[in-house]
């Protein structure tokens, strides 16, 4: 097959803020399809940039005492930084206030007007005669029309959900300086979208896009466009338009401009022509990723100005829902914003991904965020199924010196490596979810092969065998995850040389008969961080129920009971903890019981206590018993119950 030349975009972060696990979910996203593209041997380069202009960052910057251009190079450096603690790929991240951004703008603007797309029109508007501003919605306020709910914002109300305009608010006033709005006339530039109507009818057609936002983008277009104002009165922070005085364009014109911008700097730096990339008659395709709420700007007023100027259209348009926190909107006043930042003090940013990545489907329903389910999830998944594999299986290679079998069940890797092709499909068409529950399965089958074959109970031949063909289909997970963890994974590939060396091309190689390196643990379990919980009353001596979720109750065998001659209490149990492997634990029993008499049993063992060093071994859990004056009663499961099953 051919390989693809692919440009992608992801949304703009507004540059008056940090970014949040919203902008997060977004980008990373992209970057999980971009890197797919690139291990699948296509050439795909990302890019970016700062939204920089508008009011509020103007605004922001006088808050500050510092000039708009010295806010906006902060927080572009702080957003660079940001992003790369979820390991965020951008091939550039650029800004808005740029030359290119400039040059570009005034071009397309010039070609609207010599296509007669371009008028002006004298209109009113909310004036804050204190601060000298005309006010965008955002900075109106007033009692909502409907339900008569006061402070609520020129667009519509948080009480009832009704959504007007600033002029149907009752006695509206300034959020900037509290007081009452006047009306003032002023003229305004306006693009001609109604003149469109046609174009984007047949664009739509083609354009691959969900159906949900098709669907209302066609809803729109028959309700009638409205012409786009794209103006702005000074004082405004942005481009003056070209021949009209005091008159800047709008943000969301030159936004979208930006990807455009970003992409010819990048090429600039790079010595290739911008038109190698994005023009008409350019080889690459173009796909912007975005949420829900700016699908209008870019499935209608973006391909408008890209067409009467004549610049290359985009294939696809990638729509997302939003990011809420507890099935809650996300708001700082409810307690329910995560600043992506905060997030990476507590966690490792790549574990997002895997949280994100697991979740998504490529429609537009929000996705939630929940850090007792977030824990459980990597818990479960990348240390308990995925790096487990390695764990448990390496010990037997190292006893051979690091080198593997030259024989290895071919049959059983095979029959992992024909699910390539429906993981493949599934990245591509962003129904990550699908790859990674069909990837985890995959991890699922190999520690069932492990524990079927009992390496710890086989000759040491078998047991390498046994452990190859383990490490093989390790690889094999390994690589199909790495566009979504690509840290981790490139830390696990470097058991075999190839932590960077690696694409779907090779995927299917079996390595036997070769020298390894050891593996070292990549992961320890994750404990509850409390992003944005307060800190619970350290002498209370009431739990709550994530304080009891924290504790892993698993049903375990015990394969073989031995008394410790040394010590009066203890009897060392081997117990079979299914997917989870064998685990070694000290019980202080033999008073009670004669170890013989044990083999067989079902116990419950506390999975994730950590690991205590004693006289006689390491106890790698604790197994539970109730007990009185003298007699001790070990806790079981009824029957039915199978090693390895969470007590819940």
């Amino acid at each position: 097959m051919k390989s693809r030349k692919i440009l992608v975009t992801s949304a703009l972060p507004y540059a008056n803020g940090s970014i949040h696990i919203g902008h997060v979910l977004e980008s990373v996203i992209t970057d999980i399809w971009v890197r797919y593209q690139k291990i699948n041997g296509n050439e795909c380069l990302y890019f970016c940039a700062d939204d920089t202009h508008g009011t509020p960052v103007m605004l922001k910057a006088k808050e500050l005492g510092i000039e708009p251009e010295e806010l906006i190079r902060r927080i572009r450096e702080e957003h660079i930084r940001s992003y790369s603690k979820f390991n965020i790929n951008f091939d550039n991240f650029y800004t808005t206030h740029s030359d290119e951004n400039k040059e570009y703008a005034e071009n397309i603007y010039k070609k609207c007007k010599e296509a007669n797309l371009i008028f002006k029109k004298e209109i009113e508007q909310f004036y804050d005669s204190e601060e000298g501003l005309f006010l965008s919605d955002r900075f109106i306020k007033g009692q909502c029309p409907k339900c008569g709910a006061k402070d609520q914002y020129g667009d519509g109300c948080s009480v009832c959900g009704t959504t007007y305009s600033p002029d149907d608010l009752v006695n509206p006033y300034s959020s900037l300086s509290n007081s009452k709005l006047t009306k003032k006339k002023t003229e305004h530039v306006f693009f001609d979208l109604p003149q469109m109507k046609d174009f984007l009818e047949d664009y739509l057609k083609n354009l691959s896009l969900q159906d949900p936002i098709k669907n209302k983008l066609n809803e729109w277009i028959e309700d009638g466009l409205k012409p786009w104002d794209i103006s702005r009165d000074a004082p405004y922070f942005g481009f003056e338009i070209p021949d009209e005085k005091d008159k800047f364009f709008y943000v969301w014109l030159d936004a979208p401009i930006g990807y455009l911008a970003s992409a010819r700097n990048w090429a600039e730096n790079n010595d290739i022509n911008i038109k190698d990339l994005w023009d008409e008659a350019s080889d690459f395709e173009i796909h912007h990723f975005i949420g829900k709420d700016i699908a209008y700007f870019h499935a209608l007023f973006w391909p408008a100005l890209l067409k009467s100027s004549n610049i290359r259209l985009p294939e696809s348009i990638n729509v997302h829902g939003f990011l809420t926190i507890n099935n809650e909107k996300m708001s700082k006043s409810n307690g329910t914003f995560i600043n992506a930042d905060d997030f990476a003090e507590k966690y490792d940013g790549e574990l997002l991904r895997y949280y994100f990545a697991d979740k998504f489907n490529n429609s537009i329903d929000d996705l939630d965020f929940n850090e007792d389910e977030f824990i459980q999830k990597i818990n479960s998944d990348i240390v308990g199924k995925y790096l487990n594999i390695a764990s448990r299986v390496s010990k037997f290679i190292e006893k051979n010196n690091n080198n593997l079998s030259a024989a290895i069940d071919e049959g059983f890797i095979q029959k992992n490596l024909t699910k390539i092709d429906e993981i493949n499909k599934h990245y591509e068409n962003l129904n990550l979810s699908k790859s990674v529950k069909i990837i985890m399965k995959m991890a699922d089958e190999v520690n069932k092969y492990i524990n079927e074959n009992e390496p710890w109970k086989s000759s040491e031949e078998k047991a390498v065998e046994v452990s190859t063909t383990a490490i093989n289909c390790f690889r094999v997970i390994s690589i199909l995850l790495s566009p979504v963890l690509p840290s981790i994974t490139s830390k696990a590939l470097n058991m075999f040389n190839e932590s960077s060396n690696y694409d779907f091309n090779n995927i299917r190689d079996n390595l036997v008969n070769t020298r390894i390196n050891p593996y070292k643990p990549l992961l320890k379990r994750l404990e509850k961080a409390k992003i944005n919980e307060e800190i619970e009353m350290e002498n209370s001596d009431l739990i709550n129920i994530k304080d009891f979720a924290k504790v892993e109750l698993r049903v375990a065998k015990i394969v073989k009971a031995e008394g410790i001659e040394e010590a009066d209490k203890l009897i060392k149990l081997h117990l079979d903890v299914g997917d989870l492997g064998q685990r070694t634990v000290f019980a202080g029993i033999k008073s009670a019981y004669d170890p013989e008499n044990l083999n067989g049993r079902h116990v419950v063992l506390v999975a994730n206590l950590e690991p205590r060093k004693m006289k006689f071994g390491v106890s790698e859990g604790m197994v539970l018993a109730s007990s009185d004056e003298g007699s001790i009663y070990l806790i079981s499961p009824d029957e039915g119950a199978k090693p390895g099953q969470l007590v819940k």
